[in-house]
């Protein structure tokens, strides 16, 4: 007799779901920040704007973009700050609720205000950024400063990105190099994810892995032709960016593109606020965790330094004893991001690790 008839239990079906959020419209190129009208009405995301930027990014494309927008018949307003925190994102959120949609313009603290308020709000944005300083303007994750440091939130990536060459490259080359740096990080942020892979079980996204890896390569390919006043050097580390950020958004978390080299670089916000960039901070760190994971560290150095990033502490004004302490206190950054530095070094090896940095 089949039992088939008196089955009390379902079949079970294979139910794994996941909702993955990119940019829809990315326009990357000479004057493309004249092509916002044409973006926005292809969105169809409304009419009246919030344009949140800095008072020098308002300068180099703010005022262009209000411009633009304002000739839309929907109205627009300015929101500027120099710094993010809890308090100018409420302030940002009373303003904005006036509004259809949310334009960034400017770099990391623009856009991921931003990137914050238009979720919290629910409404769509545009990345327009003014430099490419680093891959969070396409990404879906925000950094917010705190007395404890910086704190990466959820968010969603933007609706589009404009990003023109033109403008980017007038930007200080400095914030290009740094943007550099930090996307050539990834490729110790895939090493930490496929050892916390490993050793934890922590789930992997191979297409999200790959895809960061290979951006990391391209820029570590390509290191001699990012030159300074360069839209070709803009347009290849915007392209990277955003490739970045992608994988970011496949991934549904930063695994792609943070690892124990953005752990250094949180512990140096903390003990040395304010001297190094982000992928400053990043691409020194990615040298020294690399040389943890048995990889090819001088080729990161290298690459960087044919940039013209950073590949030592006292490059960015910071002690080398504060290096030291950032890679012990790196563990202590979101401890439920294992890395290779959250496996216990000890401070006669950091000192090692921070020395070999000045190696010939």
């Amino acid at each position: 007799m089949s039992a088939d008839s008196i089955k009390v239990l379902k079949n079970l079906q294979f139910d794994k779901s996941k909702w993955l959020q990119m940019p829809r419209d990315i326009i990357i190129g000479h004057d493309a920040i004249e092509q916002l009208p044409d973006v926005c009405r292809d969105l169809r995301i409304g009419r009246s704007a919030l344009i949140i930027s800095g008072r020098h990014t308002m300068k180099a494309a703010g005022d262009r973009v209000l411009d633009l927008v304002g000739t839309g018949g929907g109205g627009a307003e300015v929101f500027t700050s120099e710094t993010i925190s809890l308090e100018t994102i409420n302030e940002a959120e009373e303003i904005a609720k006036g509004h259809d949609f949310i334009i960034g313009v400017g770099g990391g603290k623009a856009i991921d205000m931003a990137k914050v308020v238009s979720y919290n709000l629910g409404l769509h944005f545009i990345s327009v950024p003014t430099a490419a300083s680093h891959d969070g303007i396409a990404s879906s994750r925000a950094s917010v400063p705190t007395e404890k440091g910086a704190v990466s939130l959820d968010a969603h990536p933007p609706s589009a990105v404009i990003a023109d060459t033109g403008i980017i490259a007038k930007a200080p080359f400095r914030l290009l190099a740094s943007g550099c740096a930090d996307i050539i990080s990834n490729r110790t942020a895939i090493l930490d994810w496929e050892l916390s892979h490993r050793l934890r079980g922590e789930a992997i996204s191979e297409y999200a892995a790959a895809l960061s890896a290979m951006t990391a390569d391209i820029l570590l390919e390509n290191a001699g032709l990012i030159k300074p006043g360069s839209e070709e050097a803009a347009w290849i580390v915007i392209k990277a960016l955003v490739s970045s950020g992608v994988a970011m958004s496949i991934a549904g978390s930063s695994r792609p593109a943070s690892g124990g080299e953005h752990k250094f670089s949180h512990a140096l916000d903390i003990l040395a606020p304010g001297r190094g960039l982000h992928g400053e901070q990043c691409g020194i760190g990615s040298i020294m965790t690399m040389y943890m994971h048995g990889g090819d560290w001088r080729g990161i150095r290298d690459s960087l330094s044919a940039i013209g990033a950073p590949v030592t502490p006292a490059k960015i004004g910071i002690d080398d004893d504060t290096a030291v302490e950032a890679l012990l206190m790196a563990r202590k950054i979101r401890p439920e991001r294992f890395t290779i530095l959250d496996a216990g070094i000890e401070r006669d090896c950091a000192e090692k690790l921070v020395s070999m940095l000045y190696r010939e």
